[in-house]
């Protein structure tokens, strides 16, 4: 399969003529290529975006809500397609992408597509002084939206989507280890009637083409989720140009579980934050914290509760656990194994490749649960990013707390406890962007979404995505 840019409306070869391999993480087959976009891919981009502007940006909130509507109902239309796309492209179990994120992708334009209609200005009169301020709400211009491979249609939607409703013009890069759903978006905006050079779409590494996004002078603000690291380099580049910058970053969740806890609900929800997507989700809990008293209990229901969650290929509907995105990450993900033996924790169950029948070059590893002996340990303080969870036990709500806060990211936390007042004072003083309190990934989409500490800077979702997209501009008048 050939992955081209869509740029303009029309899909085009790289300039460079320069390509990427395209692996199946179920077998570790290559089976399709991608550009590698440099600096005149993204200046073609540019160029189709910043003409498209001068239209799109004056085009009213109810026609472009229509258009956003139109391509949720067509994302839905051919949902199976996109499903198996995202499937095989990412290695996550079908019945996960058919039932979380293609629907949440749809979801993401029709959200949005209402939003702006609601979207709305401020106003503030002085009667006395017979002076009214009022506040526009303008579109920035052309921005960038770099994407990751974890969620890929799902998070490439969750910022292309308020950016074209607010008005703006999108020069945007998918992850080039996972970029065919948004290739197959870019014929779906065509139908739905988006006018060309509204969303841009150029694929390449994050080092050329990424890189050409963001350091391009006329692309006023970048959103990008990814990793920590990136992140501080996009920062270091962008900030001196004073773009706008909205970075969604790592996260080293904690799973706080108290003995007071609806412990049925809990257990089986625990395996879905630690494992869910192979582990490879922002907000899984990595860190789980359980009171001693219910500690053993625990450890061993959990550990028969993972043991026979399904390891298989991502296309079979009865696998629980697919593959890993790439050779790269498995590596990483078996290379923190040999941390954890090296710090002499206990390995409970996993910490191996597994070999799936026919498919014995396929990117599967085992769900890993570590007994660590300390939180400030590698294996608590590093974002591993892959199938593998830590438990250790904890006396006092206070030592709880403390360690929940002790590590450099602060993205979302879980507390299971039916204490009222447990659950108000660690909402207050747990150091995240997002807390859960006996649930995990409830979302609603009119919520903020973001992190603190070097889990990120800004929001997005609901009117705040909005916000950013746009430019205040107080109006003063005398009357």
């Amino acid at each position: 399969m050939e992955i081209r840019n869509y740029i303009n409306g029309a899909f085009t070869p790289p300039q460079s003529k320069l390509w990427i391999d395209n692996y199946n993480p179920s077998n570790g087959v290559i089976y399709g290529k991608i550009p590698n976009s440099n600096q005149s891919d993204v200046e073609a981009a540019y160029q189709a975006a910043a003409q498209s502007f001068k239209t799109w940006s004056k085009t009213s909130a109810e026609k472009r809500s229509k258009i956003l509507l139109k391509i949720s109902d067509l994302i839905e239309k051919h949902s199976s397609l996109f499903a198996e796309a995202e499937s095989k492209d990412n290695g996550k179990p079908i019945t996960l992408a058919k039932t979380v994120d293609i629907p949440r992708a749809a979801s993401n334009f029709r959200f949005f597509g209402n939003a702006i209609t609601q979207f709305y200005s401020e106003s503030h009169s002085n009667t006395s002084a017979q002076v009214i301020n009022y506040t526009l709400r303008q579109p920035i211009g052309v921005v960038g939206c770099i994407s990751p491979w974890n969620l890929p249609l799902y998070l490439f939607t969750w910022k292309i989507a308020p950016a074209i409703a607010a008005g703006n013009c999108v020069v945007a890069k998918p992850s080039e280890v996972t970029p065919v759903t948004a290739y197959l978006l870019g014929d779906i905006c065509n139908k739905a009637g988006l006018p060309p050079g509204v969303l841009n779409i150029v694929h390449g590494l994050g080092s050329t083409t990424g890189q050409a996004i963001v350091t391009h002078p006329n692309i006023k603000a970048i959103s990008f989720t990814g990793g920590t690291a990136t992140g501080a380099s996009i920062a270091k580049t962008a900030a001196p140009m004073f773009k706008k910058l909205s970075l969604e970053l790592g996260g080293k969740n904690p799973n706080i579980i108290f003995a007071d806890c609806d412990y049925q609900t809990m257990i089986n929800t625990t395996v879905k934050s630690s494992f869910a997507n192979q582990g490879q989700i922002c907000l899984c809990g990595s860190r789980i914290f359980v009171e001693r008293s219910i500690y053993n209990k625990f450890k061993t229901d959990f550990i028969a509760k993972v043991k026979a969650l399904k390891i298989g290929l991502p296309s079979d509907k009865t696998s629980n656990i697919g593959a890993v995105v790439s050779k790269t990450h498995l590596i990483k993900i078996q290379d923190y194994i040999i941390i954890a033996k090296a710090e002499k924790h206990t390995i409970l169950l996993g910490g191996n490749k597994v070999n799936v029948k026919n498919n014995e070059d396929g990117y599967y590893f085992e769900p890993t649960i570590i007994e660590v002996n300390s939180n400030d340990c590698r294996i608590n303080q590093e974002e591993i990013f892959g199938p593998v969870v830590s438990i250790m036990p904890f006396d006092t709500d206070e030592e709880a707390l403390n360690m929940a806060n002790d590590v450099k990211y602060g993205l979302s936390a879980t507390v299971w406890t039916n204490n009222l007042k447990r659950s108000m004072y660690f909402s207050e003083h747990l150091q995240a962007g997002i807390i859960w309190i006996n649930t995990w990934m409830t979302r609603d989409l009119r919520t903020p979404f973001g992190g603190v500490k070097a889990s990120g800077v800004g929001r997005e979702g609901g009117f705040e995505a909005l916000r950013f997209f746009t430019e205040q501009k107080n109006i003063c008048i005398k009357y």
